[in-house]
């Protein structure tokens, strides 16, 4: 009986051996129940076949109780897209592209060591339009202290609300401001940024407009993200009172020049300077003026531009007489030539001028840049959000 008790342990022994080995392989010998490995599964998103896949959603594929051996997905040319491989999972690093066709390729192994092809596909969505946002503010500019950031869009923005989540501004210092949509112009739709107050001086700033891939309403994609990273300068203001007859400039808080000027015309309101804050946009060291209601066409020296409604500050050898003691101008600040070119070469744009003491307020109809004509509380209901 220990015999026959012994013989029959070693044939149990011998038995577990042979199925823990063909568990490991995935096979059964002769006559032996057969114990399967798993073999490998594979999930993809989007799933296969998808399509109106959103470009900027990671492409991902999963393995469970496997490996990836080889894994990428190509376009149509056959180039792969770039990606990382995370765990048991491999997703996409970079957008895609628009009304593109995507194929996934590779090889995933199982425990049971069975090899599974990756297969498959899907294809991004197709905007009935592509619409292009430009900055108005460029990498490295430094720029005066009342200047609005701002993005001009190539065609109406029906989704305001999307956009403007896509935005953001950071600052080297905490800088209250927020976006404000104004009235479509130049063909499309346009969306600012302004401080509570003016800007602090010096400040760093760095604008993010991830705008690939975001719905703009009506078939409408943003057609790429936008960056700027610029600068502050010094806090220049023009304190231009025109019942004084002089243009003041203060400079980081000190007045560094007083100049006799003439201001607009006060019994003509076609011809008043605007009150209220104007905004430095561009300046010609020779500018073409001309006005078929007043009958001029005249080439002045040292314009600075600060609205589109025709008002700058410029040289104006002709009303050298007034300056100083009376307001005769088309609505332009008259400087001498000498005093114009100083100012000239230190203006940068978004210097502030603030105009005071005449009839006329400015307002939206004067031109593009009329941001500081609005209170704060009236500015942030502009915004969509």
């Amino acid at each position: 009986m220990r015999r026959l008790l012994l013989v029959l342990a070693v044939i149990l022994v011998g038995t577990v051996g042979v199925v823990t080995a063909a568990t490991a392989a995935g096979r059964g010998g002769p006559g032996l129940p057969t114990l399967l490995a798993k073999s490998a599964t594979v999930a993809y998103a989007p799933g296969p076949g998808a399509t109106d896949v959103a470009p900027t959603a990671p492409a991902t594929v999963t393995v469970s109780d496997g490996t990836f051996a080889q894994v990428s997905l190509v376009n149509a040319k056959g180039e792969p897209v770039a990606g990382t491989l995370t765990g048991n999972t491999w997703s996409t690093t970079e957008p895609l592209g628009y009304d593109a066709q995507y194929t996934w390729t590779g090889t995933a192994v199982g425990a049971d060591g069975v090899a599974v092809p990756l297969a498959g596909g899907f294809h991004t969505l197709a905007p009935a339009k592509v619409v292009r946002g430009v900055l108005n503010i460029g990498d490295g500019r430094t720029v005066g202290v009342a200047a609005p950031i701002e993005i001009q869009f190539n065609a109406h923005v029906e989704d305001r609300a999307a956009v403007e989540r896509a935005l953001t501004v950071e600052t080297s210092v905490a800088v209250e401001g927020a976006w404000g949509w104004l009235p479509d112009e130049a063909g499309g739709s346009r969306v600012h940024w302004r401080p509570k107050e003016y800007w602090p001086a010096y400040t760093k700033v760095h604008v993010g407009a991830k705008l690939y891939g975001v719905s703009y309403g009506g078939g409408r994609y943003g057609a790429a993200d936008v960056t700027s990273d610029f600068e502050i300068g010094r806090a220049q203001i023009v304190k231009a009172d025109a019942q004084s007859f002089r243009m003041v400039v203060e400079r980081d808080g000190q007045q560094v020049a007083d100049y006799p000027a003439s201001y607009g015309l006060a019994s003509d309101p076609d011809r008043n300077t605007r009150s209220g804050v104007h905004v430095v946009t561009e300046k010609f060291t020779d500018k073409r003026m001309t006005s078929q209601q007043y009958g001029y066409d005249v080439m002045e020296k040292w314009a600075v531009r600060m609205s589109n409604n025709g008002e700058f500050i410029h040289a104006n050898p002709a009303s050298a007489g007034a300056q100083g003691s009376s307001n005769v101008t088309h609505g332009c600040i008259n400087l001498s030539t000498e005093n114009a070119r100083a100012y000239y070469d230190t203006a940068l744009y978004g210097d502030p001028v603030e105009v005071t003491g005449t009839p006329v307020q400015l307002s939206a109809r004067d031109g593009d840049v009329w941001d500081w004509t609005l209170s704060w509380a009236q500015w942030q209901e502009l915004s969509a959000l």
